[in-house]
């Protein structure tokens, strides 16, 4: 007759085991060749080194590292600091220290003299400021000859008014900029400070950070090194209706709303052309939606070739590391390598 002691042994190995085969089991669901295939077909046209990561049900589920990338190398991330600003004044709003609807001239007096009083923090965080501004890498450049954050977007209030706050949709730095000073003023700490304390320690992104070169003023909107870890961390907390690992970031509210378009076409007067056909949210590209209207896909790419999405209806986030820059073929590229993620795993929306 068995023991007691063996039976237990065999009880904790027979756990083990079918542990291991659940495990084995969940991540052999999904094939991944084709996009493998296409990373490495493409991998010159991407600059030689990328990761590509893919986030689903609580872990990574895919991870492709090619040349010198992996999921731990910093690189600038351009636009897609803007995702991450948008949630940090977004926690404000949670908090209630601020509102959509606030008038950046409350904050901002100097916007006010300068007959551009109607301008909010929505319209900041949705390029809809009216505000003339420069495009790509003119626009990046002008940003840096000031030495602080304060001078840079007090320079703003003195520009001309292209069109009507909320009128028009022009995406640039200005918007993003001008709300991050106001979160300064309110909480009397600089940027870096903030974003730190409130989004990047929260999120365990310790290889994330807005530390400006030179000693040139912080860029809210631009100017973010990150690694592909790092900011598959912040896609699922955006996935994850503002929770990562059992900490709220940000109210389902917050993340709904910076979901929602605040633009229509006919008020686009730039955009780039690798979000040709998206609409805008707060802070975001909807880069998908329904038949309904409804946002399906959001994303954030860079200039310089990151490109993160989340795809709400799939249930995963993903993200495609790359210090290149990006034009208008690399996009199409980039879509043509979702739609290889999109044909492994289902859409759960009707």
């Amino acid at each position: 007759m068995m023991s007691e002691k063996n039976i237990s042994i065999c009880c904790k190995v027979s756990y083990t085991l079918v542990f291991m085969l659940l495990f084995q089991f969940s991540n052999a669901q999904y094939n991944f060749k084709e996009l493998d295939a296409k990373l490495e077909t493409n991998k010159k046209e991407l600059g030689n080194s990328v990761v590509a990561m893919i986030y689903k049900d609580g872990k990574i589920i895919y991870t492709k590292k090619i040349g010198e990338f992996d999921e731990k190398t910093q690189a600038p991330i351009a636009s897609a600091s803007k995702w991450l600003t948008a949630a940090l004044v977004m926690q404000f709003i949670d908090e209630g220290k601020l509102s959509l609807d606030t008038k950046i001239a409350d904050y901002l007096p100097i916007y006010a003299k300068y007959s551009k009083k109607y301008i909010t923090i929505r319209h900041c965080l949705a390029h809809l400021t009216g505000i003339e501004n420069k495009k790509g890498l003119a626009a990046i450049l002008e940003g840096g000859k000031f030495e602080t954050l304060d001078e840079e977007v007090n320079d703003y209030a003195k520009k001309e008014i292209r069109a009507n706050a909320g009128t028009d949709f022009y995406y640039g730095s200005i918007g993003l900029n001008i709300a991050a000073r106001v979160v300064e003023i309110i909480a009397k700490k600089n940027f870096e400070q903030l974003m730190n304390v409130k989004l990047l320690r929260p999120l365990n992104m310790r290889n994330t950070n807005f530390t400006p070169l030179n000693n040139r003023c912080v860029n809210p909107s631009g100017g973010a090194v990150s690694t592909a870890a790092d900011y598959t961390n912040f896609l699922s907390m955006i996935l994850n209706k503002g929770m990562f690992n059992g900490k709220r970031i940000l109210s389902e509210a917050s993340i709904e709303m910076m979901q929602t378009p605040q633009m229509t076409s006919n008020m686009i007067a730039f955009t780039p052309a690798a979000a040709t056909g998206f609409d805008y949210g707060l802070g975001e590209w909807i880069q998908e939606k329904d038949a309904n209207g409804k946002t399906t896909v959001v994303s954030s790419p860079g200039l310089f070739g990151t490109w993160p999405l989340v795809d709400i209806c799939r249930g995963y986030t993903c993200i495609f590391f790359v210090k290149n820059n990006l034009g208008e073929v690399k996009s199409k590229l980039y879509m043509d390598l979702k739609a290889s993620i999109d044909n492994e795993i289902a859409s759960t929306c009707k």
